[in-house]
């Protein structure tokens, strides 16, 4: 006997509302094991792969890949048997033998390795030796699954946005991957397909084949979604809602560029990545200490300003799906060599798209380095819920003009960046602003400061 189990989208986050289908797992047919990743969503704060919290047969597919589904409808039916016999475990007892290490994880994290991603097929039993019987009606039988094609979700959206069916595109990518360029080649032969019946010579088909590449490349539109939909709304409500002021100061930075080579060849930071970043926040971190008004929210129903007694640092990371902000909890507990291993962390996890919802709440105070892009500087919008955020310029070899002990001046080349930071008026008066920035600029030009 089967019983449908219905598995709802979950909200992976805090009030989310809604989340779209990236890449199903799994089809109609396969079987299924409590814990298994379904298929990755994508929220308005990241992408999240999400686990079956039951065992059983897929019987229906309530979302097709790019449709935007709302948080409690339903996602996924599951057909269990609840006779004792299933068809789809080991044995009869497996499941009862093995619940309580396979607790369905509802909050969107399931095994990323073995198992977990193994589909079988249901077993077909064997026709039953019994005296003939009326032949019951059957159901239409379900179509064979396909391979599916392998394409990342960009090349998806763009494929739709384009009006090109995906799964007959020829793949040029590694591992056959369709990429951008295999869609774009796939709509302008659709295009020239279309035009076949007028054409009568090779040089017509040359002129539709160059007509159609300029039509399909001359505008693309793109669906804003997910982060980046919930990155414009954020902006938006935060320029309009919180009075921005942003200060400016160019820093020497030649001593801090010197501890950085320092530490680098430390043995305890070799199997690191050293960057300038790391010593930028720590000096941000030490400069917190004396305004601790910019590390704050504004409460607007109590029109109280909330002082946080800790530092989630907010770094801002650019990819695939946009801008992000993940954040390093408690990171004024961490030491140096902490800090260095939670901000590799933090950027791996970004660029392979594993960033979770929960590691981009409760930021207090963020930094976004333009400079990785060889920009200078920029007036930086703050992050909702927080007072500051800094930006932090290219570091380049500049001509400076340098005072010795006695006074004496010379033109040396220096390092050389300009940090930008940005505040809520309404928590941070100019002086607390100037403050924090001029502690900082200090800390960085001098890191033995640091010391007293």
């Amino acid at each position: 006997m089967s019983k449908e189990q219905v598995f709802l989208l979950p909200d992976v986050g805090e009030g989310l509302t809604e989340a779209e289908i990236l890449q199903w797992s799994v089809q109609v047919g396969d079987s299924v094991e409590i814990n298994q990743v379904i298929v990755e969503v994508e929220t308005a704060k990241a992408a999240v792969e999400l686990p079956s919290p039951y065992a059983g047969v897929v019987g229906t597919l309530h979302a097709k890949e790019g449709e935007t589904l709302p948080v409690g409808k339903p996602l996924i039916t599951v057909l269990g048997d609840v006779s004792g016999a299933s068809d789809v475990t080991e044995s009869p007892s497996t499941d009862a033998a093995t619940a309580p290490d396979r607790e369905a994880l509802l909050v969107g994290y399931g095994p990323q390795e073995g198992s977990g991603r193994r589909r079988r097929r249901r077993p077909v039993a064997p026709p039953a030796q019994q005296s003939p019987a009326p032949t019951p009606v059957q159901a239409p039988a379900a179509a064979p699954a396909t391979e599916r094609t392998a394409a990342k979700p960009p090349v998806r959206k763009l494929a739709k946005d384009l009006g090109v069916d995906i799964t007959v595109v020829t793949p040029t990518g590694p591992g056959a991957t369709v990429t951008r360029d295999d869609v774009r080649r796939a709509a302008e032969a659709e295009v020239v397909a279309a035009e076949a019946p007028k054409l009568e010579t090779p040089e017509a088909t040359a002129t539709a084949t160059a007509t159609a590449t300029a039509t399909v490349s001359a505008e693309t539109r793109i669906p804003i979604r997910g982060v980046r939909k919930h990155t414009a709304a954020a902006m938006v409500a935060s320029a309009f809602t919180a009075p921005h002021v942003t200060e400016f100061m160019t820093v020497d930075v030649t001593a801090t560029m010197r501890l950085r080579d320092t530490v680098a060849a430390r043995r305890e930071f070799r199997d690191l990545r050293v960057t300038p970043l790391l010593f930028v926040a720590r000096a941000l971190l030490l400069a917190l200490r004396n305004t601790p008004e910019t590390n704050a929210s504004w409460d607007e129903p109590a029109q109280e300003i909330v002082l946080k007694h800790y530092v989630n640092l907010g770094i801002a990371a650019a990819t695939g799906r946009g801008l992000i902000v993940p954040n390093i909890k408690h990171a004024d507990r961490m030491s140096l060599r902490e800090l260095a291993e939670a901000l590799a962390a933090l950027t791996s996890t970004a660029r392979e798209g594993r960033t979770t919802p929960q590691s981009m709440m409760g930021g207090t105070i963020t930094i976004t380095n333009v400079g990785v892009f060889g920009v200078d500087t920029g007036t930086p919008i703050l992050n909702p819920g927080e007072a500051a955020i800094l930006a932090v310029g290219a570091i380049r070899r500049t001509p400076w003009v340098v005072t010795d002990a006695s006074g004496a001046e010379t033109i040396e080349p220096r390092w050389v960046t300009q940090l930008a930071l940005s505040f809520d008026h309404r928590l941070v008066d100019g002086q607390q602003g100037s403050q924090l920035l001029a502690d900082l600029g200090a800390f960085l030009h001098d890191p033995g400061l640091a010391m007293l």
